[in-house]
Parts: C-alpha cells; structure tokens; sequence
C-alpha cells in the first residue's frame, strides 16, 4: 500500500495504534500496522522494562506518546505533591467517598491507601523529560504529544535523533499550532475518539485540517475518532488523510490491559453509551457511560481543573477497578474506561494481530466498491 508514511515508517499499511499494552504495540507491527505505547503513566524504571520487553519482540517500527499539555494547574511543578492536593476542596473528596458508599464501597482508606500511581509530574516538560531519557535509549521511531503542541526542547531532542513528532489535534487552530512548532504528523481527532477529546466530529475536522495545512506540504495527517473498522480507515484516506489513528478498537482485544469487567461492558455497549466528562482528569474525556460520570454531570460539584481531578479519581478508580475484579457488584456497576463511540463497533474479543487483518480486507473491499463508481 502507499501513503507518505509506510514510506517514512517502512511499513506495509499505515494503522496506527494507540494503547498502554506493551503486547498490543509489538502485535500490531508485526502484523504489518504501527504500534505507540501510551506512557503517561509510567516510571522511567517501568518504561525501561516495557520498551526493553517490546525491542526483544518487535520486527518493525514503534514509538511513544506522552501527555504534555499546554495548560494545567502547576504546571511548571512549583508545587509538592502535598501542596497540590492541599487544592482539592474537602467537598470533593465527600463526594466520591458518597458515591462509593452508595455503591457498598469502603471509602474510609480512599486517601491514605497507595490505590492509584500519582503522574501528575510525567504531564510536565521537566516528569516528561525523564521518560523520553529512557524512551531515546530505545530505537523508537515516533514521538506523539497530546493536549498541545510539544515542548520545543522535546521536538529539538526528537530532530536530532531522527524520531518524527507528532501531536493530536482536534480543530483549525490546534494544527496551525502544532506546525508552528515543528510538528511533521497531525493527529487529528474527532469528538467520536475516546479518551481527551474535542467538540468536532471526525468527518469535518478532516477535511478542516487537510485544507488549513495546505502551505506545508511535508505535513500530514493522521485521522482518529470513532475509527474501528478498513473501510472507516478508507473513507478518512479518501479524504486526504495519510493513515488512521486508532485507541479505543485495540480495548477489547485479548491482550489488551482492560479489565475484564470493563471489557465484557464494552462488548455490549452501543455508541450511546460513551459520555464526554470531565469526571476522570478534568479535561473532557470520552469514556464510558456508568454511575460515576453520571454523579460528575452537573455543577455540584464541578470537576477539578487538570491535574486536581486526577488526583481524586485515580484512587478512586483503581479501588473501584480491584473491586470489580474480585466480583464486588456496586464496583462493577461504577466501572468505567476511557473508549470512543466505535464501541457499539467492537463486538467481539479477537486477537490484536486479527485487528489488524481485518482491518486490511474491510479496507480492500472498500477501496473496490469506491472504484467501481467510475465510470470506464
């Protein structure tokens, strides 16, 4: 297949996949696409372990995203981690202990209890910069960054090595942005993608972007949004772009980290059953539909800014996960994940590599049927 990036990548079919499991990222390269590890929520140590476990096992390219966004509170990181969480009104500590009590959940070790790895600091260009120390140890051959453009430092670092950078993008003026700092490959995603996420559906941010670009050839773009299927990944190339991004289809895989309470949901979810809330990091995310982002729907309270809410919903969720997992019924009910509306897509549990297969036929069929409405 051609596009300008198998090209740049040396690879056969420009899938992209987004996914914080190391077996999901080797599974799809070697099947031909191009697998990224989200690694927000990493160590350096952990980093290592997983990059050195995917360099053994891969026979093609990869790279890593990170999460460095342009706005958040503290974010130069002036603050200690107890000043930080001095910020947080005891209102909204209250209000999830309510929530899980509600559920038959013992909140009373919610805040004293190790539940959830605090990354606040990874979200920062200084925590960042830890984790691309390890990550350019590593022959990776993309870097992405979302919620902003890159640190100049990051792309300078990325240059030099010969590591492409690429950024998500969810409007016009995200782009422009992005390619004022040196952003070669523009994400651009869709209101329908899961996780952090824009107002703007996939079908006219596309095109938006592909037309505001037009002045810098050697930019591309990426689609992402509710993509989970060939000829979905056919119509955003008919389009003008270069390749599909996609997260939320590689969350019901079997070797996907999801938990098994919140895959077997995904499984029997429509696409009416993701919300967009701010309940989870304090910046709109698509996720799906349960208790929990139902309790943060209204003004009272209203969710923290980005990193407070964070603070306060991972120990929150990660209690609420093992739970689930050891059969609690309230837990399950409250169980949520971030995934994009292409969940009412998702049918079935397959192997990452079967993705990526039939992804290529749905693609060919589609590519075939556009064809054979021209005339000869």
């Amino acid at each position: 297949m051609k596009s300008a990036l198998t090209k740049r990548f040396e690879i056969e079919f420009p899938l992209f996949a987004f996914t914080h499991c190391r077996d999901v990222v080797v599974e799809v390269t070697n099947a031909g696409g191009f697998g990224v590890l989200g690694a927000v929520a990493h160590t350096p140590e952990t980093l290592e372990i997983d990059l050195a476990w995917i360099d053994a096992r891969i026979k093609g390219p990869y790279g890593v995203d990170l999460l460095i966004p342009s706005r958040m509170e503290d974010k130069e990181g002036a603050l200690t981690t107890a000043e930080l969480q001095s910020r947080v009104p005891p209102g909204h500590r209250q209000h999830i202990e309510k929530l899980l009590e509600k559920h038959g959940i013992d909140a009373s070790d919610l805040w004293t209890s190790n539940w959830a790895n605090d990354y606040s600091d990874n979200m920062r260009e200084g925590g960042a910069q830890k984790l691309l120390d390890v990550a350019f140890a590593h022959p990776i051959k993309l870097f992405v960054n979302a919620l902003g453009p890159p640190p100049k430092s990051v792309v300078d670092r990325c240059r030099a090595q010969g590591i492409a950078v690429g950024a998500l993008t969810g409007a016009r003026e995200h782009a422009m942005k992005n390619v004022a700092a040196g952003v070669e490959i523009l994400v651009v995603s869709g209101t329908e993608a899961g996780g952090h996420c824009g107002e703007i559906s996939t079908m006219v941010v596309v095109p938006d972007v592909i037309d505001a670009i037009k002045e810098h050839p050697n930019v591309h773009v990426v689609a992402a949004g509710g993509i989970a299927t060939g000829r979905q990944m056919a119509a955003v190339m008919a389009m003008g772009a270069v390749g599909a991004w996609t997260g939320s289809v590689w969350l019901t895989t079997r070797e996907a980290e999801t938990i098994p309470t919140v895959k077997a949901k995904m499984l029997a979810a429509s696409a009416r059953d993701t919300v967009r809330s701010r309940s989870r990091t304090g910046k709109p995310t698509r996720q799906l539909r349960s208790p929990w982002t139902e309790a943060w729907g209204g003004a009272n309270p209203e969710p923290l800014e980005m990193p407070l809410q964070g603070l306060i919903s991972r120990p929150a969720l990660a209690k609420v996960d093992k739970l689930a997992e050891a059969g609690h019924t309230g837990a399950k009910t409250l169980a949520t994940y971030y995934v994009g509306q292409a969940v009412g897509l998702m049918r079935h549990e397959m192997r990452a590599r079967d993705v990526v297969y039939e992804f290529k036929r749905d693609f060919a069929d589609a590519v075939e049927r556009l064809s054979g409405t021209m005339d000869d």
